[in-house]
Parts: structure tokens; sequence; C-alpha cells
């Protein structure tokens, strides 16, 4: 039955249609900036060179140190690779004192992170520790060092496997000393500084790291192309053709590598694609929400995707129809008695959480109960008519959908370019984030929108297995540090 809410939820749910034309456009424009990405630096599709020139296949074995910070914790772990595609994981985590995030120094955080490191050997690999300090004490040259993988989640500049110097802080840390600085070096200092065996091997994306822990564990020996995160950001990395790395050859900041392998990983950041919006689509609610982001006109391509934003963009289409007089959502009538207080998270930026959007799509109850639960609990909105209820699962599952199939045009831009469903009979991407893992339907419509580009189509998307990947701050991390330290050896035999 009609009414005059649920014209409006529809007609709102209309401008995030995404239509296979739109998708292939946006697929096509995605490859032109790849390509500009592989060819010089300052392009909107960053397209950074990571020196991991090689994926594991399951076979790896030894024992490994990653550690990550990615904001106000810091996670230091022990991975052991068993060879046949599994590990054991031991780890530990400890907040970062908020002096130390700000004002402070770098030697100051840096060996906080390294006393973590050491505290850490001393519970779960104390043998190995002592034996060291002995091997020290004694003035042996003979060092087994740990390879360590550092996932470090801030913007960088990477000149090596384990070089790359600090662009800006974000995420509340602001210690200025660090800007411009080798972290890598600042960490290995410090470990050095306290005596520890181990050596910075790697600098990790958390992308890259995805990539890894998949080819690492995925059920056979093709190797992985592709990782990627959806969850609260989004971001890629693949296995790119050196020879297609035109901007590898004008730069001769960058530290030496393996070129045997042919290839490298690329880390795409494509949370920036389409910055300058010539394909992707803008609602109201999307200009609204980027306007009054604190970072306006960057990230667009994560702003239609990513889970910090989509509880935004509902929220800004839900308070649209409530406050437009001829649609009354969420208003009080003949039929209903429901009431908004002024507290409801439908008046504040970012008042809803995608967790919401996740619950309203799942629900398929006659009654509409677990929406009008979620109403309640995430919106305090109490009796809801049905109608509104419906109206909110309309715009919910356009939304959802929406980015759903935008995810796609990545995917799809890649599987394209480097030519990989034509060459091989199944192509592996390891996928880790709550919305391909949580949200209903997610990795459906992908699929589907997968099929919808000509040069893919039923046949090329059966032939693409998508499966999750855990951990790529740490495993990852690990196998990262295992082929930078095959590289170092390998080195060394030529020397």
């Amino acid at each position: 039955m009609s009414s005059p809410v649920l014209d409006e939820a529809a007609r709102i749910a209309q401008q995030f249609d995404y239509p296979a034309a739109e998708v292939q456009r946006g697929v096509a424009e995605y490859i032109r900036e790849m390509e500009e990405g592989l060819a010089k630096e300052g392009t909107t599709l960053s397209q950074i060179p990571t020196f991991v020139t090689e994926v594991p296949n399951g076979t790896e074995k030894g024992l490994y140190l990653a550690v990550d910070l990615g904001g106000t914790n810091f996670r230091v772990c022990s991975i052991d690779l068993h060879g046949d595609n599994t590990f054991s994981l031991t780890q530990s985590k400890i907040m970062i004192p908020r002096e130390l995030m700000a004002a402070g120094t770098s030697k100051d955080l840096f060996l906080f992170l390294a006393r973590q490191i050491e505290a850490f050997l001393r519970i779960h690999h104390n043998d190995h520790f002592e034996a060291h300090l002995l091997r020290c004490r004694e003035g042996s040259k003979r060092e087994e060092l740990f390879d360590l993988g550092f996932t470090f989640s801030f913007p960088v500049r990477q000149l090596g496997i384990n070089k790359g110097t600090l662009i800006r802080w974000t995420k509340g840390f602001d210690i200025p000393d660090a800007v411009g600085q080798d972290v890598c070096a600042l960490l290995q200092d410090a470990i050095n500084d306290l005596d520890l065996p181990v050596r910075v091997a790697a600098l990790v994306n958390d992308t890259v790291g995805t990539l890894m822990a998949r080819s690492y564990t995925s059920p056979d020996e093709h190797g992985t192309l592709l990782g990627a995160i959806f969850g609260t950001g989004t971001n890629g990395a693949y296995v790119e053709k050196l020879d297609k790395i035109k901007k590898m050859d004008s730069f001769d900041t960058y530290d030496d590598y393996d070129k045997s392998t042919g290839e490298m990983v690329i880390n795409a950041e494509w949370g920036s694609f389409d910055n300058h919006l010539s394909v992707l689509p803008n609602t109201k609610y999307d200009q609204e929400l980027d306007a009054d982001s604190n970072n306006p006109g960057v990230q667009m391509f994560e702003k239609r995707v990513s889970g910090m934003f989509l509880g935004e963009i509902l929220r800004r289409a839900l308070l649209d129809m409530h406050r437009n007089e001829s649609v009354n959502l969420f208003k009080p009538s003949e039929t209903s008695d429901v009431e908004v207080p002024e507290n409801s998270g439908i008046y504040k930026q970012w008042g809803i959480d995608t967790s919401f959007l996740s619950i309203v799509e799942k629900d398929k109850s006659a009654g509409r109960e677990q929406t009008k639960t979620a109403l309640s609990d995430h919106l305090r909105i109490q009796r809801p008519s049905d109608t509104d209820c419906q109206a909110v699962q309309i715009l919910v599952h356009a939304i959802g959908k929406r980015a759903a199939r935008l995810s796609a045009v990545p995917l799809g831009a890649i599987l394209i370019s480097t030519g990989k469903l034509k060459k091989d009979e199944l192509v592996d991407i390891g996928v880790d984030g709550s919305l391909v893992e949580f949200y209903p339907y997610f990795e459906g419509y992908i699929r589907d929108t997968l099929k919808e580009l000509p040069e893919i189509g039923a046949e090329g998307e059966k032939k693409v297995r998508i499966g999750i990947s855990k951990d790529g701050s740490g495993v990852g991390a690990a196998l990262i540090a295992l082929v930078a330290a095959k590289e170092d050896a390998a080195k060394e035999k030529v020397l």
C-alpha cells in the first residue's frame, strides 16, 4: 500500500541505484587511474610499491615476530608457520600511554615499544632470549635474530622493504620529531639499545598483510592475486608485473630489491579512487557527509563504501524524511504513537553505526520486530509504525547494496587489468573487514556486479574464489618478514 513515507523512501532509494552501465564506467576509470598511478607519483590512486616481490604458497616454515602500531594499542605477536597452510599465534596487547602519543619524543615512544617486545620475549621465548644475552656477554659474534614485520598504520613513504619515512601522524598521535624519519630505523635503534635479538625486517601495510595471510592459508598453491579490506575503511593490494610499474625506473631513492620474480605487490590506497568525482555516484547525502567530515574532498570512494560512513549516509536520509512535513517519518499519527527523544542518534552526526544497517538488512520477520528493536536500542525511537520500519528497510537495502556494487569496481578493474582470469583456472582473492564478513549478502552483490562486466561475465566470475583472510597485521606481517629475510640471505650469498 502506497503512503507518503514509502513513496519518499522509494524516491530516495532510487538515487542509490548503481546500474551496470555506471559500474562499467567506474571500472574503465579505475583502470585509467591504476595505470597513471603506476607511471608517476602524486596521482589520485597512489599505487604504492611495497618491495614485496613474492607471495607465499603455504609451505613456508619458521618462527617470526610481528608488531602492530595501528592506533591507541600496540600488539606484539609471534607466529609459528607450520609449512602446511597452518600456523600458531601467540600475542599480547598494550595500550599506549597518552603522554607518549603527543608532545613526547620519538625516542620515548619507540623505546616504550621496544620494552613491550622485550617483555613479550621474556614471557614467551625466554630460552632464546637468555641464550642471546649469554652470547652477548661472552662476546660471541654468532647471532640468531628474530625477523620482525612492523605493521605501521600511518601515512609513510616506503623506500624499501624495511625502510619508510613518516609523512604525518593521524589517530591522535603528534610527535613532530618523528615526521620525515625512517620508522623502521627508529624501532631498530630502540631494540638495539635494549640488546634484543630482533631485526626489523619489513615495514607492513595491513592490506598487504591481508593478501599475504590469505596466500599462505588458501587451500592450494595458486597464490593470491588480491587482498582487500571492506570494514571501517577500505583498501586493496594486488600483485603487479614489475615492467608495468614505470615509476620505479625514475627513482634512485628506492632500495635495491629482488627483481627475479618479475612481480611486486602494490598497495593501491583505493579509498581515494576518483576524488574528483568523474564517475562515482554523488547524492546530496554523500555531498553533505563529505562537507561535514574532517577531510572534505578526499577518500571519496571510501566515503561511499566503508563501514565508517554507511550509517551516517543513512542517518542523513532518515533525518531528511523525518523533518519533511509532507512525509512525517517517525511522527505520531492516528495509527502510531511513535516517540523520538531529543537525545536520539538520528539528530547527532555519526549517530548511526553500520551494525544497525546489518541488523535491519537481516530482518525478515513478519512484524519487522528486529528493526523495531534496533530502532529502540540504537536510536531510542519507541513504537515506530510498520510503515516507518518498512521505509528504514528500503533505505538500508539501497545504501548497503550500492556500497557492495561499488566494492566490485576495484576488484573487477584489477581482474581485468592483470589478465589473470584469461591465464588461470582460478583466481584467489583474500578479504577482511566487518562488511564483507558480516553484512548480509555483501559478497553476493559483489559477485552479481562482477558478472555484469563484459570482460568477466558469468564464466569469469565462477573462476573467482573469495576467502576471508584473518590477521593480516600478524600473520601477514610475519610472512613479509620471511620474504625479506630470504632476500637478505640471497644477497649475502652473492656477496
